[in-house]
Parts: structure tokens; sequence; C-alpha cells
């Protein structure tokens, strides 16, 4: 097993490069259209660190996402289109609340469901997962502590985050093979979708097909100044209101990108920001996808299994509601990863279905923080008078 850092980085960007190079060679790219390039990034590193060639732990890991994935961000939003994102506010939040309610409501269906095979206390071990799948880990730690639930509950609920919410992420991205044949079913009204896509991509950099060195050196010097910044501003509101560094770290690169794209810097997608800023991201997603551990579903197949049926109510709640607003897939898609994902992979999937829609899901998982710690609370307290 290769254990070293500069092996494993060296094996997580050859898996990369190789998989954008093959779907972008003419004699090779038919074979990405199902499943596509973004699967095969996510799930190839699954199967290095499930054959031991790389390890499903590392150091390497988090610093990838302390480091490489807020500066992906910011290189993202910098070129972002914030008034065509406001104009995607009625679909995109609306099925941002939708999955929410769907997993507020599924929790203690399921957990009735289940109840014979369950443990005592379970119910807390489901409003500590709802607060992670309508927020993130950080909301999940905060209830865990709101409602005391043990460490002998909340431990097997990790292991059904990991596993659940990975395959989850793995299907939505399985299923973007899908979107011309779901929307066209769906009727879905794709006008808002085309009118901010086309915004984005008519930005000079398209008109662009060799960025020059200069320019790729600058657009990252930003992108990493930026992401420095933001996490010793992280760890500056964590030491005044107790803020944890993760969620600190994606608000404030977040809201930088954002407030410099009311600036000239803007221009600098003129220089590829958004590009670059996709390969980073794209970096972050086989990191992602190392991590996951698929023998950990023997753990607690109960568990499990309770989670998967959780998460199949969940894309009920999304389906009838995409088809009653004719909403399309890729905003369905985004909507969902943002609950269950959060802010750090929602982008990745989203800009898998609709590259221009990585702010949007970027956005969605941000709220998805704020409101996730007061919908578990909620959740918490219809799972324990389930129970």
């Amino acid at each position: 097993m290769i254990q070293s850092s500069s092996g494993i980085l060296a094996i997580l960007i050859f898996i990369e490069t190789l998989v954008l190079f093959l779907a972008g060679h003419a004699r090779t790219k038919k074979f990405f259209r199902f499943p596509p390039s973004m699967f095969w990034i996510y799930f190839l590193p699954m199967i290095f660190s499930g054959l031991n060639v790389i390890p499903q732990q590392s150091p390497l890991y988090p610093k990838i996402g302390t480091y490489v994935l807020p500066a992906s961000l910011i290189l993202l939003l910098i070129s972002a289109d914030l008034k065509a994102i406001l104009k995607l506010g009625k679909h995109a939040m609306g099925m941002m609340l939708v999955g929410t309610l769907g997993v507020i409501l599924g929790a203690p269906f399921v957990l009735f469901l289940f109840k014979p095979w369950l443990p005592a206390d379970a119910w807390s071990g489901f409003a500590v997962l709802a607060a992670s799948w309508t927020g993130g880990s950080a909301n999940m730690l905060a209830v865990k502590e709101a409602i005391n639930t043990p460490d002998s509950v909340f431990l097997p609920m990790v292991v059904v985050d990991t596993i659940v919410a990975y395959s989850w992420m793995g299907i939505l991205i399985l299923l973007a093979g899908f979107q011309k044949t779901y929307d066209a079913w769906n009727h879905s009204d794709l006008f808002a979708v085309k009118a901010f896509h086309q915004k984005v991509s008519v930005a000079p950099v398209s008109d662009s097909t060799i960025l020059r060195a200069e320019h790729i050196l600058a657009v990252l010097s930003i992108g990493f100044l930026g992401a420095f910044v933001s996490h010793q501003l992280a760890m500056g509101l964590d030491a005044l209101v107790h803020v944890p560094q993760n969620t600190g770290l994606i608000l404030v690169a977040s809201t930088t990108g954002i407030l410099l794209s009311l600036t000239p810097m803007k221009k600098l997608e003129n220089w590829g920001a958004s590009r670059i800023g996709y390969v980073l991201l794209y970096f972050v997603l086989t990191s992602i996808g190392a991590r996951a551990n698929l023998a950990g579903i023997l753990s607690a197949p109960v568990l499990i299994i309770a989670g998967f049926s959780w998460i199949l109510i969940h894309a009920v709640f999304l389906l009838i509601a995409s088809r009653l607003t004719r909403t399309p897939l890729c905003l369905v898609a985004a909507a969902s990863q943002a609950n269950i994902g959060g802010p750090a992979s929602a982008p990745v999937v989203a800009a898998i279905y609709e590259p221009a829609l990585a702010p949007v899901g970027l956005l969605l998982g941000i709220f998805g923080n704020v409101i996730g710690t007061y919908c578990g609370l909620l959740c918490a307290a219809l799972c324990k008078w389930v129970f």
C-alpha cells in the first residue's frame, strides 16, 4: 500500500488526469456518456482504496479539504452571476426545502418501521443524522450535544452517514447520464437554467482554448491566497464565537468569492478562473471517493437498510415536487446533494449536471448549514414521539 502523501497525491492526480483526458479524447469520449466522467473520478479512488493501493484514511485527505476546496470555491464564485442565481431561486430553493422536508418527515416514518430491530435511544441517532442530512457534520455534532446522544448510538450513525451519503452521491452522479431523458419525460422548464448557463458560457474564457502559464499562476495564487486568508479568519471565528473551523472555512471562503465577484476581480474569468476551479474541485472529489468505505456496510446492516429507506423517502419527495413544478433534474440533484452532502460536495454534483450551476449548489449547501441544527432538533422531537 502507498502510504506517503506524495504517492497518494500522485495517484489521485493520475486518476483525475486520465479520466478527463479520455473523456475529452475523440476516440474514447463516447465511453463516458454513461456513466459520466465524474462518476469515474469519484469511483476509481474508491476502488484503489478498497484494493489497498492507497489508504482510506490519510492526513492528506483533510488537508485537501482544508486548502484545495476553499480555493476552488473562491475561483468558481468569482465568476458567479448573482443576479442569474437569484432568478433560479424559486425552483432551486423550492427543491432544497422539499428535500429537507423529506429528510425530517422520513426519519420518524423509518424509525417506526424499523423500531423492533433498533436499540434504545435510536431516536437520538436518527436526529443527529437528520441534522447532517439537512445541514452538515457541524449541525450533526451540535444536535448530538443538544440532545445528549450516547456515543454508542452516535458512532454507528456516523457509519450510516458515510456509507449512505457517499452511495447517494454516487447515484446522483450516475443519474447525470439520464438528464435529458428525465427532463423530456418531466417536461422540465429549462428556460431559467439555459439563461444562466448562457450568461456564464459567453464569458471571454470560452473563446480561449489555451490558457497562458502566467494567467494560470495568477488565478491559482488568488485562489490559494483566498483559501489561506479564509482559514485564518475561520480560526478567528472559532476562537471568538465558537464556530467550528470547517463550517467557518466554507462560509468565509464562499463569502470571499461572492464579494470578489462584485469587484474587478470578476475579470479573472477571462484567465480561466472557473475552469481551474473545476479542476481543483474534481481533485477534491477524488479524495472524497478514496475515503468511502464500502466494507463498513457490514458493521450496521439494519441501520444501513434504514438509512437507504430514509434516502428513498427523500428522493420520492423530490420526484413528486419536480413533477408538479417541472423542475429539471440538475436542480433536483443539486438540492438533494446540498441536503445530504452539504456545501463541500453540492457544487461538484451541480457542476456535473450543468457546469454553470456549481455556485447554486454551493449556496444551497450553505443555506443547509444555516438551518440544519434547527431541522435536527425538530426531527428529534418527532422521532422521540414516535419511538
